[in-house]
């Protein structure tokens, strides 16, 4: 049984890590290379995996288990994030050396709202069952939906939350450095950096409408499935910066994601039907290794050729809440336009 220090002990080692990030390794906000992302990440998933070796002993081998299970689930479906991190900053032209601050106060605030999402989740299960069945069956949807979107392309003109940015405050034609906000003639001004931010913070609240559904499905512990998804964000920003350059290389695994909220979807709609653990935490956890690392081993067999910057583009094409699919016909994009032409020979 977890305690008030088991909590207070886990948040404090979460800002130390945030004070880490910020206040030492990224301090100047420069571009990070993909070996130190990678070595980031690397940090990350071993804290995660001690930490779930602390809940095994500490909370007894099902929490364990379920921890695990929680975290692999929340660490794949952040994938989700990093295929919209690419598209929006390959929309916008993000320089990277911007990219890391705003994923840094991007996830600070996935964080927060995650956190909120999460005890008011716990609450309303406790106290009302039957929106188990909502949640199964939204994963259910949600899954199929992303099947059916794998390969559109969002039209990121006519997203909702950017035009609702430009429409209603100033906004900068182009970015002033790595801020967000501009004084001119003592007017406030938003800049584009600050849209990109907005737009990620709205996306990370779409997405965790999928992800935490999708923990509960495994246990309704708020401390196991807060601490799953709080590991899984934490590391997604060195994620990004290690996987951005290869995304094409994992094109097939957002079939794969989609399989895994089906999965997880229907475990809770059955559990929930029959009052009981029909479909044991070990066998999705088992199951949700093999669809992952089948459609990840897919992936990286079909694209061993060197992509074209379409093929790239394409990869990366994905959801976007907010942003309807580009209809046939329409004006390409600039950078689309760009792939298309013929590369020049030297």
């Amino acid at each position: 049984m977890e305690t008030a220090w088991m909590w207070i002990g886990f948040n404090l080692l979460v800002l130390v890590l945030l004070a880490l990030d910020l206040g030492v390794l990224h301090r100047r906000g420069r571009e990070i290379g993909v070996r130190e992302a990678l070595l980031l990440s690397l940090g990350y998933v071993t804290l995660a995996l001690l930490f779930g070796a602390g809940v095994h002993f500490a909370l007894g081998p099902q929490a364990g288990t379920e921890y695990l299970t929680g975290y692999l689930i929340e660490k794949s479906l952040s994938l989700d994030n990093i295929f919209v991190f690419v598209l929006i900053f390959l929309h916008f032209g993000v320089p990277k050396d911007c990219q890391h601050k705003v994923l840094f106060w991007g996830i600070l605030g996935a964080l927060v709202m995650r956190a909120t999402l999460i005890l008011t989740g716990a609450a309303i299960i406790s106290a009302f069952h039957w929106v188990v069945y909502v949640f199964g069956a939204f994963l259910v949807f949600t899954g199929i939906k992303m099947l059916v979107t794998v390969g559109q392309e969002p039209d990121m003109e006519k997203n909702r939350i950017n035009l609702f940015m430009r429409r209603h405050f100033r906004v900068t034609e182009g970015f002033e450095g790595r801020r967000f906000f501009v004084r001119r003639g003592g007017a406030l001004y938003l800049t584009p950096l600050f849209v990109v931010l907005v737009l990620i913070e709205f996306t990370d609240v779409l997405f965790a409408l999928d992800s935490i559904p999708a923990i509960f499905a495994i246990t309704t512990d708020p401390f196991i499935v807060y601490t799953s998804n709080v590991f899984a964000i934490l590391g997604l920003r060195a994620l990004y910066f290690a996987l951005a350059g290869i995304i094409h290389r994992f094109h097939y695994l957002k079939y794969g994601l989609s399989l895994v909220l089906v999965l997880v979807g229907a475990k809770m709609l059955v559990n929930a039907w029959f009052g009981g653990p029909v479909v044991p935490t070990q066998a999705t956890l088992g199951l949700t290794v093999a669809i992952l690392g089948g459609s990840m081993l897919f992936s990286v067999l079909k694209t061993r050729a060197t992509p074209t910057a379409r093929e790239q583009r394409e990869a990366a094409h994905w959801w976007v809440p907010g942003s309807p699919p580009v209809e046939p016909g329409e004006p390409e994009a600039p950078e689309v336009q760009a792939s298309r032409e013929p590369e020049r020979k030297p």
